[in-house]
């Protein structure tokens, strides 16, 4: 486990200052209704005053049938009381300094049809059933916060991107089903991609395009997925293949027996040896129709044999000729003898049950 100073390094760090927004937390789980039906949810990573993880799965608890819902915040939360006005109303000020929890086994609707602000904040108010104080900071690899980890069935948060590792290690190592968000960077950590090679866990509907930041402005990005180990209907989709195999067309790798695949949508129809593909893949990957080789780049590139026929000697003359060659990387000439080394490809291969007249 990390010291607490690394995590507080880390929370103070601009790119874990974003929170997600209640339209893609809905538009996501939109996806997964029947997962959680008498489940406990936990949102570990969630200040239950801001959180719109808590926000959603307060509004709709009766409506997904939950069975209980446990939201633990870290203390250091720049916006802990200041956004969402329907969390401000505690009997006392939000301190910070240790971390809250919210958790809860009802959320009584007032009306009958539908829970509305004023009944959230009746049951938040209650001091049976309301916010409460942890007795700790609320790091999720404390003891305190790892015992809500052991009673929840299903995990849903966006953890802070640059704990992430730690996140997923604390998740596998109590078993445990998750949604949560992360950089698609993260596919690329070595003790991350195994586990995606390995059906741990996969790639979810949605990419979150926009965040809001503690001032109240939004910040958007291009690649950030929300991971899950739930299965959806996506993962069992066939990728309809329409480009048929031509040598010249698709060229091979200097130093690992495959083809190159640019883009998803040319991956030919008619081949059954190893690809090189895109990151892109893992959006429309079908364990039942493709085998994931592993990841060619660096060490885990030379794991599977990359650059494994070059001796020193032609790595060193390419290295020369292309500053960006890397062992364990793919590399490949074009009819016009330029080398070059594609941007990060996952190597894959179509499985032999798929190979039928």
């Amino acid at each position: 486990m990390a010291k607490n100073s690394s995590l507080n390094a880390a929370k103070d760090a601009k790119n874990d200052e974003f929170y997600t927004r209640y339209e893609d937390i809905q538009a996501e789980l939109n996806h997964y209704e029947e997962h959680f039906k008498n489940k406990t949810v936990l949102c570990n990573c969630d200040d239950p005053f801001e959180s719109n993880f808590c926000k959603f799965f307060l509004k709709n608890f009766n409506y997904l049938g939950l069975k209980r819902l446990i939201c633990t915040s870290y203390t250091s939360s720049p916006v802990v009381g200041t956004q969402m006005t329907i969390f401000d109303y505690l009997d006392e000020p939000v301190k910070r300094g240790h971390g809250y929890v919210m958790d809860i086994t009802e959320v009584p609707m007032a009306n009958g049809r539908g829970v509305s602000d004023d009944d959230i904040e009746k049951l938040l108010t209650s001091k049976k059933r309301g916010v409460k104080k942890l007795e700790g900071e609320g790091d999720f690899r404390s003891a305190e916060c790892v015992e809500y980890l052991k009673q929840a069935d299903i995990v849903v948060t966006n953890p802070p991107f640059s704990l992430f590792r730690d996140y997923i290690n604390s998740l596998m190592e109590y078993d445990k089903k998750f949604l949560i968000i992360g950089n698609q960077n993260a596919l690329h950590y070595k003790e991350i991609f195994p586990l995606i090679q390995n059906d741990k866990f996969w790639i979810g509907y949605n990419h979150v395009k926009e965040f809001l930041k503690p001032d109240g402005t939004t910040q958007k990005f291009g690649n950030v997925l929300w991971y899950t180990n739930l299965d959806i209907t996506k993962r069992h989709e066939e990728l309809i293949m329409y480009r048929k195999y031509n040598e010249d067309e698709y060229i091979k790798y200097i130093n690992y027996d495959a083809i190159d695949v640019g883009k998803v949508a040319e991956i030919p129809m008619d081949y059954y040896g190893n690809m090189g593909v895109p990151d892109s893949f893992l959006e429309k990957y079908n364990p039942d129709q493709f085998e994931i080789i592993g990841l060619a780049e660096s060490e885990l590139g030379k794991s599977i044999g990359m650059s494994a026929n070059l001796s020193d000697d032609e790595k060193d003359a390419l290295f020369k000729e292309n500053k960006s060659f890397r062992a364990g990387n793919p590399i490949y000439r074009d009819q016009n003898g330029k080398l070059h080394k594609p941007f990060s490809r996952i190597i894959i291969r179509r499985k032999e049950s798929d190979n039928e007249d």
